[in-house]
């Protein structure tokens, strides 16, 4: 499984309208086949400052993501509300495998 961290800081004033683009996003995202999660995630000390963590089942679902209609919706009505550009930190699962609890 591949994880991945998209770090993202957003205009002050443009927070709330981003919190409602990336949660439309989210809801379609995690009914691909690709992705096990999605989560969406909001700095307490920050609220300019977002988290989203990806878990994708192969590889090739990243690219399959960016895709979709509603990623590309996304990507166009969030882009000028970035404070500065989004970055993403890769990472392999290592626990739990396959639903090991």
């Amino acid at each position: 499984m591949l994880v991945v961290h998209v770090h993202v800081h957003v205009k002050p004033e443009c927070v709330d309208a981003f919190r409602q683009a990336t949660l439309a996003n989210a809801r379609r995202s995690v009914l691909e086949p690709g992705i096990a999660r999605f989560d969406v995630m909001q700095r307490q000390d920050d609220p300019t400052r977002f988290v989203l963590m990806e878990a994708y089942r192969t590889q090739e679902a990243p690219a399959q993501h960016k895709e979709t209609a509603h990623y590309q919706a996304w990507r166009d009505a969030v882009a000028p509300m970035m404070a500065e550009p989004r970055t993403s930190v890769k990472f392999d699962n290592v626990f739990p495998v396959d639903g090991e609890w």
